[in-house]
């Protein structure tokens, strides 16, 4: 017996109108945007973090797929800190952890929604407990609670 499976909604990207229409609304929000495909975005990402800066790539698919997040961590042209904080013992060095993720020079990440009027979206899980700085190391690996949270982002003044 086969089952239906059912048509996935926003499986295929945006049509170039609407991520047109959503950049010209981030820029009068005061963002800059760029519509850029994956090689263009490495090129770009790499134009404009310097060499030598520390970096702390934020979870996210998009930065994997892209090849961005190894570009910036396995490169050796930035003091990449994911790299740094994954080889350090997470118990006897959790407050060099912090202070390294705490103050990069530069943080590349994503947000899960761009909607066409200009505002940003995210959404994050994590276990009853945890604050977002501490949801790698707070908890129980047992516990199966978690909590959703979804944030608008505020867009810049100006």
């Amino acid at each position: 017996m086969t089952t239906p499976i059912p048509a996935i909604r926003f499986a295929d990207p945006a049509p170039a109108h609407r991520l047109e229409q959503a950049a010209a609304a981030l820029r009068s929000h005061g963002f800059t945007a760029e519509i850029l495909d994956n090689a263009a975005a490495r090129i770009r990402v790499k134009d404009l973090i310097p060499e030598g800066a520390s970096v702390l790539t934020a979870a996210s698919e998009t930065l994997r797929l892209s090849g961005i997040d190894a570009d910036i961590n396995t490169s050796g042209r930035y003091q990449a800190i994911k790299p740094q904080t994954l080889a350090m013992d997470r118990v006897t060095a959790a407050a060099d952890i912090r202070r390294l993720r705490a103050v990069p020079d530069v943080v590349v990440g994503s947000v899960h929604a761009v909607t066409e009027t200009g505002s940003l979206g995210s959404a994050t899980r994590s276990r009853p407990g945890c604050t977002p700085a501490r949801t790698t190391t707070c908890g129980s690996p047992a516990t199966r609670a978690s909590r959703l949270t979804i944030t608008k982002l505020r867009e810049p003044s100006g």
